[in-house]
C-alpha cells in the first residue's frame, strides 16, 4: 500500500547529523557549482544499495568515491514512494554526504502534478522539505523520458515551479530517450534546469536503442552523435545553453529481457563512450544497469550490484575522469578559444572529434577517433609556448609540438589525452 512519506519519522541519528544547507547552480560553462566548488558529476542509476558492501568486504559507496565518482542517481526505480523508499533515500543521502558526494534524486511521480492534483502536490512538497537541506542533495530528478513517453508538459512545468519555490536552491535534470526531434525535445526546456539523453549502443544487433530513421550510425560513436543532439536541444539561442548531462550504458533491457542476448560494454568501449560524450559537449555522466540484476553474477546479485563489471571495466573509466584524476581540472573548464584544427589524409569531417580545454595549469586535448581507418592526425595552432606534453593514462609515452603542431597515430575508436603544461 503506498503511504505518504512525511508519517515517516524514523530517520538515523547519522542522517540527522549530515544536515545541513547548501546550495548548487551552475556557472556560464555549464558546470555545476555545489557551495562553490565545481564538480563533473559521475553517477550511477541505481548505485550500490547504502550500506551494501563489495565482494571484498568494503562499503560499496566508500568503494565508488575512492574511484573518482561524484554523484549517486537515487530516489525511487519503477515504483512508487514509499515508507520504505523515503527511508532508503535518507540513508542514501548519508552515505552520500559522508563520502563527500551528492545525489540526484528522482522525484518519479511527484516530478509531474496536474491541475487540482492536492495529493500528488502534497507529496511533492512533503518530499522537497524532508531532503532539500542535506548535504548529501545535489540536483533533483524529474519525470524520465518524457518526450518519448509524450508526458504533457504543464504538469511538469507546474511540479518545476514548486520545486523552485521551496527549494530555489538545487536545480532540476530531466533526461530524454534517444527518440523525437529537436524542437520536439525542446518544448520541454522550461521543466529543467539540465537536460540529457541516455543512449546505449551495445547489444545484438547494435545500435537497436536508436532509430535508424534518426541515425543510420549503428557503431558506438551513437553515443556523440546523440550528445551532440542534446546540445543542440539544450541551446536556447543568445549563447545561452543549459547543461548536458548524458546517460551511457552498463547493461540495459535490450540486453537482459528474456530472448535478449547479454552483452556490456568493454572498457576500450566504454573508455571510448565516456570520453566521446565529453567531448561532444558533456558535463555530467551516469552509468545506468549496475543495479540489473539479469546482469550480474550470483555474488554480485545478492550484494545488489555489478561489482564484476566495475572492476573490470568501469572502475578503471572512472579512475581516469574522476575528482582524483588529473584530468579532472579540464572537465572544469571552459571549452579554450584557441583556434586548435587537425587534419590527415584521408580523414573525413568529424571522424576525429577533439576539445581544448585551457586550465590553471596546463592546456588538454581530448580527442577520440570514430569508426574507420587508422590514420595519423596533425594537430596545428597550438600556443607556440607548447612542448611536450603527457598523453595521459599511456605513461611513459609523450608527444613533442614544433611550431604549434604536432601529429599521433588515431585507430578506430581510440583515445588520447594530451596535456600540455603552462610554462
Amino acid at each position: 500500500m503506498r503511504v505518504i512519506p512525511a508519517v515517516l519519522l524514523t530517520v538515523s541519528i547519522l542522517s540527522l547529523l549530515s544536515v545541513r544547507a547548501n546550495e548548487a547552480n551552475f556557472n556560464k560553462d555549464q558546470v555545476l557549482v555545489i557551495d562553490g566548488q565545481k564538480i563533473f558529476p559521475i553517477g550511477f542509476t541505481m548505485p550500490p544499495p547504502p550500506g551494501g558492501l563489495t565482494p571484498w568486504g568494503r562499503d560499496g559507496i566508500e568503494e565508488l568515491h575512492d574511484a573518482g565518482a561524484t554523484f549517486l542517481r537515487t530516489g525511487t526505480q519503477g515504483a512508487p514512494w514509499t515508507n520504505d523508499t523515503t527511508a532508503r533515500e535518507g540513508q542514501w543521502l548519508a552515505a552520500a554526504a559522508r563520502n563527500h558526494m551528492h545525489c540526484l534524486v528522482n522525484l518519479r511521480e511527484a516530478s509531474s502534478i496536474k491541475e487540482g492534483d492536492a495529493k500528488t502536490e502534497k507529496l511533492l512538497r512533503e518530499l522537497l522539505a524532508r531532503f532539500k537541506d542535506h548535504a548529501g542533495l545535489g540536483v533533483w530528478k524529474g519525470v524520465d523520458e518524457p518526450e518519448w513517453g509524450k508526458h504533457p508538459i504543464p504538469p511538469m512545468v507546474r511540479a518545476y515551479k514548486i520545486i523552485k519555490e521551496v527549494d530555489p536552491h538545487h536545480p532540476v535534470w530531466v533526461a530524454q530517450a534517444p527518440r523525437g526531434t529537436i524542437d520536439s525535445m525542446r518544448a520541454y526546456a522550461a521543466t529543467y534546469d539540465a537536460t540529457g539523453a541516455d543512449i546505449y549502443p551495445i547489444g545484438y544487433p547494435p545500435g537497436m536503442h536508436s532509430p535508424s530513421t534518426i541515425f543510420p550510425n549503428k557503431e558506438i560513436s551513437l553515443v556523440g552523435d546523440y550528445t551532440t543532439r542534446m546540445m543542440q536541444v539544450a541551446d536556447e539561442g543568445n549563447g545561452v545553453r543549459k547543461p548536458v548531462w548524458m546517460v551511457l550504458q552498463i547493461a540495459w533491457s535490450g540486453v537482459v529481457k528474456p530472448g535478449k542476448t547479454l552483452r556490456m560494454p568493454t572498457f576500450p568501449e566504454e573508455r571510448y563512450m565516456t570520453y566521446e560524450s565529453i567531448i561532444s559537449g558533456a558535463r555530467g555522466l551516469l552509468y545506468f544497469g549496475g543495479s540489473l540484476a539479469e546482469a550480474c553474477t550470483a555474488r554480485d546479485a545478492k550484494l545488489g550490484w555489478n561489482w564484476t563489471f566495475w572492476r573490470n571495466v568501469l572502475r578503471p573509466v572512472v579512475e581516469e575522469i574522476g575528482e582524483k584524476s588529473p584530468l579532472y581540472p579540464a572537465l572544469l573548464a571552459a571549452n579554450s578559444d584557441l583556434p586548435i584544427s587537425v587534419q590527415g589524409n584521408n580523414l573525413k569531417p568529424h571522424e576525429l572529434e577533439f576539445v581544448a580545454r585551457d586550465g590553471d595549469d596546463a592546456l588538454f586535448i581530448l580527442a577520440a577517433k570514430r569508426e574507420g581507418a587508422t590514420v595519423q592526425v596533425q594537430f596545428t595552432n597550438l600556443p607556440p609556448a607548447a612542448a611536450t606534453a603527457d598523453v595521459l593514462f599511456e605513461s611513459p609515452r609523450k608527444i613533442e609540438a614544433k611550431n604549434g603542431a604536432f601529429t599521433d597515430w588515431f585507430a578506430p575508436f581510440d583515445v588520447h589525452v594530451y596535456r600540455f603544461p603552462h610554462r
